[in-house]
This record gives C-alpha cells, structure tokens and sequence, in this order.
C-alpha cells in the first residue's frame, strides 16, 4: 500500500482548502485502502469510505471537485468525534459512580519484637500482598477474593492484619481493618466486615449475569499494583467458562473478557 501524495503546491492547495478545520486535524489517503486517518491533538480516528479518500485522481484533473467533497468529509469526521465523544462521556460517569464503591485491601504482617513478641503498629508491617474488593452493603461488608486474604484466613499465631482503603459518600477516603466473615476457597471469595463509625458507604450497584451476551462492554475497575482506582475496558469474549481456582478446585460458569484484570498478589 503506498501513500498518495502530490506535489508541494498541490498539497498546499488542499492544506488551504481545508483551513477551516482546526489545524490540529489532518487528512491523508492511503491509495489502495478504503479509510481516512483523521489526527487530532486527542485522539487517532478511523473513518471508513473509499468515497472520503483523496486520492491522485482528485489532485489532477478533479481538483475544483475538492471543497465539496471536503465539506462531505468534514461532516462525516465530526459526526463521528461526536460519536466518541459521546461514548468516552459514558465510560467517564460509569467510572465516577462506580469507583467509589471498590475497595483496596493491603495484606499485612505485624512486626515482631527481637524477644518474639507482636508490635501492634499496622505502619511497621510488611505488606504481603494487594488486591481489590467492592463494598456489598451500608453495613460494611466488602467481598474480595480468597487469595488476597489467604494468610489471614490461614493465620495461627496473630501475626496477619487486613487493611482496606476506600472512600466513603463523601468522598473522604479512610482505611479500617476487615475482619473475615465468610469463606469459599474453592470459588476464590471472601466477605470481610469494616467498622463504619458512622460513615455512609458506597454499595455497588448490582446487576445479573442472566441475560449477558458476548461481545458487550466490559469494565474493570480496580488497584493493580496499588495503583487506585484504575480503569481498563474490554468486552465480554465468553460465557460458561471452566477456570481453576488456587487450590485447584475448578470454578464454573466463569465470564470470559478481554480488559485487562490484575489477579492481585
């Protein structure tokens, strides 16, 4: 595939024509293929239409054809901005209503006096591992996954603490310790139970699986390597997936997606 071009005063020619467009957006052919690349100072997007390519034969003997089919294409480049525009404005308030209520858990091991005895001081001790959650009720329940809190559910001498940081209806952040008070190690979950004092919490908002169809939206919010409240999006690639769970029991009717999702550690 080899690019289309004319020459400097030809180029400049259709440069001028099209000035009414922000010139931080650009046009340009590819012979051969059936798309425009439009690049602005945001984002890459890609139009379909062999009707919208500006081909050699438009800078020859067609060129008095050029505005009008410019005009053409400029419409169609921002019906189609607008289009995503449009769908990143729906992707932002997804994340902003639904962030609030997931959680992030910190794994922690109490330090140990030279003597053996156990210091009390969470900020001393060595985080294990990370993951996330999401809060269930207004009570305080969070639900997270068996093998962020293992050592905690295994734990016999005392040592293992469990921190979660979230926000509460406010927005003011603040971190309690959870207690476990639920297992099901063969589905990989865990329930674990704050102390509201009072605050007003964020309970996710939930849906059913029931009628999900593959290749919709899917969303994943999370804390990857305690990074918080991160986004990424995929869709839906399969249902009534078999997966294994870490201890080797196998977990059914699993959701199969493409987004990006950190097990946590």
């Amino acid at each position: 595939m080899t690019m289309a071009l004319a020459s400097s005063k030809a180029f400049s020619s259709i440069f001028n024509t099209l000035s009414p467009i922000n010139q931080s957006k650009f046009v340009l052919a590819c012979s051969g293929s059936n798309h425009v690349d439009v690049i602005d100072r945001r984002r890459r997007i890609m139009i379909f239409g062999s009707s919208l390519a500006l081909t050699s034969s438009l800078l020859g003997s067609n060129q008095q054809r050029l505005p009008m089919e410019s005009a053409i294409a400029l419409e169609q480049f921002k019906e189609k901005e607008e289009e995503l525009e449009e769908e990143e404005e729906r992707n932002v308030n997804l994340f902003q209503k639904t962030s609030p209520s997931v959680v992030y858990i910190e794994a922690i091991e109490l330090p140990k006096t030279s003597s053996g005895d156990i210091l009390t001081d969470e900020e001393n001790g060595k985080i294990e591992g990370t993951g996330s959650g999401f809060v269930w009720d207004k009570l305080g329940h969070i639900v997270t996954n068996y093998h962020v809190i293992a050592k905690l559910a295994t734990d016999q001498f005392g040592l293992q603490r469990c921190k979660v940081s979230l926000v509460d209806a406010k927005g003011t952040r603040f971190s309690k310790e959870g207690k476990i008070v639920g297992l099901d190690p063969d589905n990989d979950l865990a329930v674990l139970k704050i102390e509201t004092e009072g605050r007003e919490l964020n309970p996710v908002v939930l849906g059913t699986s029931n009628d999900l169809r593959v290749g919709q939206s899917c969303f994943a919010i999370g804390n990857p390597y305690g990074y918080e409240n991160t986004l990424t999006i995929g869709v839906v690639s399969g249902l009534g997936r078999e997966i294994p769970s870490p201890n080797g029991k196998s977990i059914s009717e699993a959701i199969q997606t493409d987004a990006d999702i950190n097990s946590g550690m």
